[in-house]
């Protein structure tokens, strides 16, 4: 037996206090830090999908069940569940969050409305997969501007980086301004709510706050409000999309852990609706969840709910994406850490450490008890391996474990951080797959369907901790935090899924210790930008699903926050240099050689664009496209692969832009200014 003198026992002490430290760290940051080196925006969460029933009413069967995924056989089995997972919680990092961003076109020209000419060509909201609509906070049927002059920020954005006067609640209004021809320029009528808003023929829907109206716009002067849904018990909107002239709507509601079932998350004309137990979806495995995320199908001339399915979720980090075929659903979650260590010490440590510490962890892998007891239980057996040890061979070890770690980690770390898919089929509203990748896409643009492949580009290795020693037990795999312990390298990947959500094809390490800034898919190539100290733009052939290939890289100053397509072969970026805007226009047409054709530096600090897709407007017929900067809206041209800046507005609080005919409207906080595209003088201004 070994004998320690007073100072080894207060050492051996300190190792304690200290791995205790850690271990805390560790969970904070596994629970908290997302991303936090990267700044990586938050966003809130937006998806999955409720069963949702009506007193009377004849509802649609509940989607099957299928691998991975079941439906809480009772209330017991929920509570149980959200034990299980909030064990894991301490280890696992499962988030749910992001919505269903899509994008999507504005509403197409309506007939009837308002009498008088109307004009040729109407701009849509930008999206990212045409004919599904957003809400934003601007449309327009051609002939009228609908305002939200809101004090509401949309639910479905993250954290609003650039501040702005938001104006009082007495103030906040939709305007229904009348357009076109601009000599007519004047609000119609206002709504005393506000709100993000969808538009669907006639029907103007107004997300705001806790409640959502449908007004019957068909009279512009005199708008008439045909349905209401309030939101009830911590119910929030988290996403909405049109599509088809349905809305497809999502909502989450805080779990109360004491009755977590049956739920009733809002009201449809006074009427409750209840999900029970047995209509909600959960992974198989415990994860922690903190919410129910509510989807259904609605129908905008009624208010009425037509489809629905649902499942729990976190608050945390998620992703959701609608194609024209089905709606994506992304989950956050880690894998078991132990079995990790377990793994590195059998197969890189076993020279290291005693054959019994490995037969222990082996066994303990395998009982049926949470994250959290099993590192408790081998925090116990690491310390009594670590008390068997002098000094000298304590010191030796932990450097040993150390290197050995950082190298294990470079090669395995996609077995840690997961991201789970969940496929929902527009065609019966039913769950089709599941399946999970490695890594955490950034937001809806990392996804894409295309050909019956869904493609998704994630990023990994940014806020995982690992075990290395005794006075380091966890640490963080975050440079600033190892002191020369290794490095864990972040790295970004692109996988090709099939229809069934099995992994097809893949390419990996792209941009290693850089993190993904903005995605762009593009038929079968992927445009993609990473970024720590300069911007890789890296583009991608996918046109064999199984062998996805990296074409060609750029390598520049600054990165690019937004890509958006110009052609086939030209992009647009928006991102920042030297905390100014810049403005990027690359030319892919060879994938192999991808080249800047020129770039702009604004003098302007930030870009709402950055934050939201939907601030950003593309005239094709004129070349041009508009972005929001400080306090002032900018047109920029891009003929002839040149950017020049062809006219600015100032004084005005630019949120958004729109053209009807060859006029350009600038929409702001305090007034509309409306320019002629041919000359860019301007020709109307309406004052709020």
């Amino acid at each position: 037996m070994t004998n320690f003198t007073q100072k080894q026992i207060d050492k051996k002490f300190a190792i304690v206090i200290i791995v205790g430290v850690f271990f805390i760290a560790l969970l904070s940051t596994l629970i908290f830090g997302d991303f936090i080196e990267y700044g990586l925006p938050i966003s809130f969460p937006k998806i999955h999908f409720p069963k949702i029933s009506f007193p009377d009413e004849n509802l649609p069967e509940p989607a099957p069940e299928i691998k991975d995924i079941k439906k809480f056989a009772s209330e017991e089995e929920f509570k149980d569940y959200l034990a299980k997972g909030a064990a894991e919680s301490e280890y696992s990092g499962f988030a749910m969050d992001g919505g269903l961003k899509t994008a999507m076109p504005a509403a197409p020209l309506m007939e009837g409305i308002g009498g008088g000419e109307a004009p040729e060509r109407v701009s849509e909201t930008t999206v990212q997969v045409p004919g599904i609509d957003e809400p934003d906070i601007v449309k327009t049927d051609g002939k009228e501007i609908y305002f939200s002059r809101s004090s509401f920020w949309p639910f479905w954005e993250g954290p609003i980086i650039q501040e702005r006067i938001i104006p009082p609640e007495s103030q906040a209004k939709t305007s229904i301004i009348k357009a076109f021809p601009p000599a007519d320029l004047a609000i119609d009528a206002d709504i005393d709510k506000s709100g993000d808003l969808l538009l669907s023929k006639n029907i103007l829907v107004i997300f705001s706050g806790d409640k959502i109206y449908g007004y019957d716009i068909i009279n512009p002067k005199s708008p008439e409000k045909k349905w209401e849904i309030k939101l009830e018990n911590n119910n929030f909107i988290v996403a909405g999309r049109l599509y088809k002239e349905k809305i497809y709507l999502v909502t989450r509601q805080n779990i109360n852990e004491a009755r977590p079932c049956p739920i009733k998350p809002l009201t449809w004309e006074n009427t409750a609706i209840e999900i029970k137990c047995v209509d909600i979806y959960h992974p198989v495995t415990p994860l922690p969840v903190d919410v129910t995320f509510l989807a259904f199908i609605l129908d905008p001339n009624t208010g009425k709910i037509e489809k629905n399915i649902s499942f729990v979720g976190s608050s945390g980090s998620s992703v959701v994406y609608m194609s024209g075929n089905a709606v994506f659903i992304t989950y956050s979650f880690n894998e078991s850490i132990i079995k990790f260590y377990f793994n590195f010490l059998k197969e890189k440590a076993k020279d290291l450490v005693p054959s019994w510490l490995i037969e222990k962890m082996e066994k303990l892998e395998t009982y049926d008890i949470s994250q959290a007891a099993k590192m408790t239980e081998f925090q116990t057996l690491w310390m009594k391996y670590l008390n068997s040890l002098d000094g000298d061979e304590t010191l030796r070890i932990e450097n040993e474990l150390t290197n050995r770690m950082s190298d294990y980690y470079k090669s395995h770390k996609r077995e840690l951080e997961k991201t789970g898919i969940v496929k929902i089929g527009l065609d019966g509203f039913e769950i089709k797959a599941s399946g999970n990748i490695p890594g955490i896409p950034l937001n809806q643009f990392a996804l894409d369907e295309y050909g019956n492949y869904l493609r998704i580009a994630t990023t990994i290795g940014q806020r995982f901790g690992f075990f290395s020693g005794s006075q380091r037990t966890f640490v963080l795999f975050d440079p600033s935090l190892r002191s020369g312990m290794g490095s864990g390298e972040s790295s970004n990947d692109v996988y090709v899924l099939d229809n069934n959500l099995n992994i097809k094809g893949k390419v990996q390490d792209l941009g290693v210790t850089e993190r993904i800034y903005s995605v762009r898919f593009i038929e079968d190539k992927v445009y993609l930008v990473t970024f720590r100290q300069i911007d890789p733009f890296y583009v991608l052939d996918l046109s064999n699903p199984e062998k996805p290939e990296l074409k060609g890289e750029l390598k520049i100053p600054g990165y690019s926050s937004y890509l958006h397509p110009i052609s086939k072969d030209k992009i647009l970026g928006v991102g920042q240099e030297n905390w100014q805007v810049k403005i990027s226009l690359f030319d892919a047409s060879s994938a192999e050689n991808p080249r800047e054709l020129d770039k702009y530096i604004l003098n302007e600090g930030w870009s709402d664009i950055s934050n939201t897709h939907h601030a950003f407007l593309l005239d094709k017929k004129h070349e041009i496209f508009f972005l929001p900067a400080g306090q002032a809206g900018y047109v920029f041209s891009y003929k002839n692969d040149r950017l020049s800046l062809v006219r600015a507005v100032s004084d005005i609080s630019a949120r958004r832009a729109i053209y009807l005919d060859d006029y350009l409207y600038i929409v702001g906080d305090d007034k509309i200014t409306v320019l002629n595209e041919i000359n860019w003088e301007k020709v109307e201004e309406l004052q709020f």
